[in-house]
């Protein structure tokens, strides 16, 4: 998600090296970076609160507010402040990753906040056979009717209802006064969809971010729309992308794109029943290593200084 590991790294890379040319967009980009770092720990919480019973929320309305608020304020400087400024810049990297950000927000919104749930939508629609039709017109017309009221039948005064009783408004989803609760699937579909796109379009099968991106979009087809044929159909073309790539690479991106490709060759096993499913709500993590760093090193930061001249004049 706006969490990864891969992704938090590109951030400050990108951040460091526009630190000096364009200071507003690396201010922009480091409270992004602040935000991803804040909501790493805070999603992998909710997703153990979440590991048995995908069906309820999280126990502690604290968490769920907090991933909700951070979620809304990194959107709103990728979208009112980033994108503008990086959309015409020949830095492709930091375009895909900019909008791969946005999906990965509205990601979150889709599993923390969408109104229908996505567990809801995932209950799947059935159709009785004729059998069980014959059955149930069997059993309503056994069924001995109650007698119709009349009009001149009295009405009993039963005075007022209980306190129970009493009409009560539907409660409103918690975080409401946050974000409102709506259906996000249509916008995060839409912005995987164009991140993929652009991925596809600038960057090499074998790069960190377009793999990343991938990986991503793999667990929200599975995760959010309960497509199992499509995320592991998304991880299959990314991996044969990698190997089929001819660019060449440093060590660094190399260890980023082959923990990538173990995490999409975990996701084309999930829901096979083999040993690659990890259940719903949470992307495979591949190993157990340290947390890489995000502090650039210096060759990565002069390599993408180079790249920069194409984008805008800072404010």
């Amino acid at each position: 998600m706006a969490s990864s590991e891969v992704d938090q790294k590109f951030l400050g890379n990108f951040a460091k090296a526009t630190d000096r040319s364009y200071p507003y967009l690396s201010s922009k980009l480091y409270r992004v970076l602040g935000l991803s770092v804040l909501l790493a720990k805070k999603l992998v919480r909710a997703r153990r609160l979440r590991r048995l019973d995908t069906t309820r929320d999280t126990k502690s309305l604290q968490l769920y507010h907090h991933i909700i608020f951070l979620s809304r304020e990194g959107l709103y400087i990728i979208e009112e402040y980033v994108l503008p400024m990086v959309e015409n810049t020949r830095t492709h990297a930091l375009k895909v990753l900019c909008h791969k950000l946005r999906a990965s927000f509205y990601h979150i919104y889709v599993l923390f906040h969408n109104e229908p749930s996505i567990n809801q939508t995932a209950i799947p629609s059935y159709t009785p056979t004729a059998a069980e039709k014959g059955k149930a017109a069997v059993y309503r017309n056994s069924i001995r009717p109650s007698p119709p009221l009349t009009e001149n039948r009295p009405v009993q005064n039963i005075g007022p209802l209980p306190p129970g009783l009493t009409p009560v408004s539907i409660p409103k989803p918690s975080a409401s006064f946050l974000l409102p609760a709506q259906n996000y699937i249509p916008r995060a579909s839409e912005c995987f969809e164009y991140a993929c796109k652009l991925a596809d379009t600038y960057l090499s099968g074998s790069h960190p971010v377009r793999l990343s991106v991938k990986t991503e979009y793999s667990a929200y087809l599975y995760d959010c729309l309960h497509d199992g044929d499509g995320s592991r159909r998304i991880a299959q073309v990314a991996i044969k992308d990698v190997y089929n790539a001819q660019e060449g690479m440093d060590d660094d991106m190399f260890e980023d794109a082959a923990e990538l490709v173990g995490i999409l060759g975990k996701m084309m096993k999930r829901g096979l029943g083999g040993g690659g499913s990890q259940g719903s709500g949470s992307t495979p993590r591949a190993g157990s290593g340290s947390t890489p760093s995000s502090t650039p090193r210096p060759g990565k930061v002069d390599k993408i200084e180079k790249e920069l001249p194409g984008l805008p004049v800072s404010h």
